[in-house]
């Protein structure tokens, strides 16, 4: 087995599919950035998430959306775009899920509120509890101290 974890932002909202057993397959589209001979490449993800572990996560994961996948990288598959260029499409299916700690809501107003009177950083998408350093126990960050 090997164990491959990414980093990136939705590209689309989670689709969400059954097989003809009715076993429920979730798929995201995960654009993760990666720096290579001094420019940004864009490297696009499958993951594919078979059962409902993951589903109380579902409605806070959106177009844009960090996230961090960790789970098994399936074999790399070559095929030929529309222009005739060769592409390689990167699929992984995930054992674990993770609202990413370096995102913010995407848009002023979403849906993430919190209980003080101005907005904490959030996750994009995440529920307030999930918040970066929320629920820390031997110190908590100020909002100078917040790494993004």
């Amino acid at each position: 087995m090997n164990q491959t974890t990414i980093a990136g932002h939705l590209g689309a909202d989670p689709e969400v599919r059954f097989t003809s057993s009715g076993q429920k397959v979730t798929t995201l589209r995960v654009a993760a950035r990666v720096r290579r001979s001094g420019k940004d490449e864009t490297i696009w993800w499958r993951v594919t998430i078979w059962g409902e572990q993951f589903d109380k996560m579902m409605p806070y994961l959106k177009k844009g959306s960090p996230v961090i996948a960790v789970g098994e990288m399936n074999k790399p598959e070559i095929f030929t775009d529309r222009e005739g260029r060769p592409q390689v499409s990167m699929s992984l299916t995930a054992s674990d899920l993770l609202f990413s700690p370096f995102g913010r809501p995407d848009q002023p107003g979403s849906d993430v509120k919190s209980a003080s009177s101005h907005q904490e950083p959030a996750f994009a998408g995440a529920p307030p509890e999930t918040a970066y350093g929320q629920g820390r126990t031997s110190s908590t960050f100020s909002e100078d101290e917040i790494p993004f």
